[in-house]
């Protein structure tokens, strides 16, 4: 309609004829009318907006005869506005693209054979078959066949994980969250080259996959900061310009120039001074980080972490299944007072297998190794000192077994010794006592991550100033994991409790601290931080609901490509902005004066606005140097889809 008008306008501008304005109006509907739609909803709650700015001024071309001039101020704004939704759609199709990977049907097995079956219908109990390539319909975990599964798609681990059933279907069904990777499935992973058998242990709308969706989806709308301030900044700033605005129409009145030129110019500068760049510049910036990030296995729940995460100067990570693998093995089993190394493990398996603590799954796990086919006595009474040890009756005499912390104190010399020997070569120790007589002394050691140095020396190297561990091991233990991985403190002998009061002490130090845990014990912790992240969340309640960063997959190399995507998410907050503000400081002197017209008005402001919507789109493609590949599957289902 706009090119229709104007060729109109030159044929019919010979005397006589009737200008095409009819023409221009059509061209002035279908350029307004979603701007005029938007301009009410604002307007019933008291807002002026952009969309209200540029009708204005298309309407005060108008008045003044320049049709063509504020039919292309329309074209151009809506325009800029479809190309805005087309380049932020593409951010949006990445986020979109996870809800399409679980299938639709699954196939299950019964009594009289295999049938298919709507995904929404598959219950807890429910053993799916799946056969080569095709994709998991919902969280279980393997009770038939072996395979390698390929996880990007939650995980964003680039190596498939292989699989292998579970070795008690009814302990899995009990503890389902508790199972090791060896044995999970999660909704919208691809099998690899061999049938498996899956028990589900959720409905569709609990999986893992959904809970991701649910919180990316809502992470669109949590507000950063930045985007808090550019909102704030606008409901000043656009009445401000409307008063500028009906001031300007009264120059004419100062200087010797006809009403219409003071008005054209009035309408060009409330053209030029429309913030739309600048309110589109940090949404899209925090919509695309988000999207990337949930691409890479990581998930960030809104803008606000997303941003602060790339600001911090301090990080405190929790030892315990973080730093280190949380797979401590039994090193040393040390008999006192005349007792053998058998009795004192069979004693200690008996007790220990109450507990969930890791400490005790490990004694238990290495103490069945070192009985063998020994079988171990009953226990009654059994009762739990929280974050110290346990108490139970073994053959009628009490067995009270914990950390040193659990005995007051009250330890022989002899004993002590020997604790400071195996703390010294960085040793965890469990203390056994049978009655009032200490039996023995259990050391166990859980090694650093192989890739935990490197993460920390590259947290360092991105301008990571203060790194602290904390944990709740012996300080000499703490202190010894500490130095192999390089942090700066350890802090140890912290009961959960403790580890909030650590995590406070630290903000009152450096003000803004992230803290690193596994989600479950160090809830707690992260709920006090500025950014809590938590480490293999997924299938995690705890570490989905409780953390602001959830690194999907159990990989610490995870950690700084989080904290890159902000601090790239951030840069480009900051260009956005530059750009924006940077515009309209250009724009608004250049027009005033008289340097340009309502047409270049209209091209430079919609060309920074598209400028800064390309600009975020750049976060689509981000690749941190630790986390250059990803899966080739993940990468043709985004794309695909």
């Amino acid at each position: 309609m706009l090119l229709l008008g104007a060729w109109l306008y030159e044929l019919l501008s010979e005397p006589g004829y009737t200008r095409p304005i009819p023409v221009y109006a059509l061209a002035y509907f279908f350029g307004g009318y979603d701007a005029f739609m938007h301009m009410i909803s604002s307007l019933r709650q008291r807002k002026f907006d952009i969309d209200f700015l540029m009708l204005v001024a298309a309407s005060g071309a108008a008045v003044l005869g320049a049709w063509a001039e504020g039919a292309l101020l329309l074209f151009l704004f809506s325009l800029g506005h479809a190309l805005e939704n087309y380049a932020m759609g593409r951010a949006r199709k990445a986020i979109k693209a996870l809800a399409e990977l679980a299938p639709t049907v699954a196939r299950i097995k019964t009594d009289k054979g295999e049938r298919e079956v709507a995904v929404e219908e598959l219950q807890p109990g429910d053993l799916l078959v799946v056969r080569p390539s095709e994709r998991f319909p919902s969280d279980g975990f393997v009770v038939s066949g072996r395979s390698s599964v390929d996880q990007a798609p939650i995980t964003g681990e680039s190596v498939p994980v292989d699989k292998e059933p579970v070795p008690s279907p009814e302990k899995a069904r009990k503890n389902s969250v508790k199972l090791g990777q060896q044995h999970r499935i999660f909704a919208g992973t691809i099998n690899g080259d061999s049938l498996l058998e899956v028990e589900v242990t959720s409905r569709a709308e609990d999986s893992t996959l959904a809970r991701v969706i649910r919180m990316v989806n809502e992470a669109e709308t949590q507000k950063s900061p930045t985007q808090r301030f550019a909102e704030r900044f606008e409901r000043v700033f656009v009445p401000v310009v409307l008063v500028f605005v009906v001031l300007l129409h009264f120059v004419w009145m100062i200087i010797d120039e006809p009403f219409a030129a003071s008005f054209y110019r009035a309408m060009a500068v409330l053209v030029a001074a429309s913030p739309c760049a600048l309110a589109i510049s940090t949404p899209s910036a925090i919509l695309s980080g988000v999207a990337r990030a949930a691409r890479l296995g990581v998930l960030v729940k809104g803008g606000r972490p997303l941003e602060q995460l790339g600001g911090l100067r301090a990080l405190a990570f929790d030892k315990t299944g973080t730093i280190t693998g949380g797979d401590p093995k039994v090193t040393d089993v040390i008999p006192l007072n005349g007792r053998d190394s058998s009795g004192l493990m069979r004693m200690t398996v008996a007790v220990e297998q109450f507990s969930d603590h890791p400490l005790a799954r490990a004694v238990v796990r290495g103490g069945k190794e070192w009985l063998g086919r020994n079988s171990v006595p009953q226990v009654n009474d059994v009762k739990m000192v929280t974050g110290k040890g346990v108490v139970g009756m073994v053959d009628g005499k009490m067995v009270t077994i914990g950390q040193e912390k659990l005995f007051d104190g009250a330890l022989p010399d002899e004993i002590r010794s020997r604790l400071d020997d195996l703390h010294e070569n960085g040793r965890t120790t469990i203390l056994v006592q049978e009655d009032d007589e200490f039996a023995g002394i259990i050391g166990l050691m859980d090694m650093p991550r192989p890739a935990a140095s490197g993460v920390i020396r590259n947290l360092r190297e991105m301008g990571i100033r203060r790194i602290i561990m904390i944990s709740g091991d012996h300080q000499r233990v703490a202190d010894s994991i500490g130095a192999q991985v390089g942090v700066d403190e350890s802090w140890g002998d912290l009961l959960p409790e403790q580890k909030v009061d650590a995590i406070r002490k630290l903000m009152e130090q450096e003000k803004e601290v992230a803290m690193v845990g596994d989600g479950v014990n160090d809830a707690p912790a992260m709920a006090h931080a500025t950014v809590g992240i938590a480490m293999g969340a997924a299938g995690s309640d705890v570490a989905l609901e409780t953390a602001d960063v959830a690194l999907m997959a159990d990989d610490l190399g995870k950690l700084p490509v989080a904290v890159g995507l902000s601090r790239q998410t951030r840069k480009i907050i900051r260009q956005n902005i530059f750009i924006s503000l940077g515009m309209i400081a250009f724009l608004v002197p250049f027009v005033l004066f008289g340097f340009a017209g309502m047409g270049l008005a209209v091209l430079l402001h919609e060309g920074s606005t598209l400028v800064v919507v390309l600009n975020a789109l750049r976060l689509l493609g981000y690749n941190h140097p630790a986390f250059q590949t990803e899966s080739a599957s993940f990468t043709m289902a985004t794309a695909s889809s």
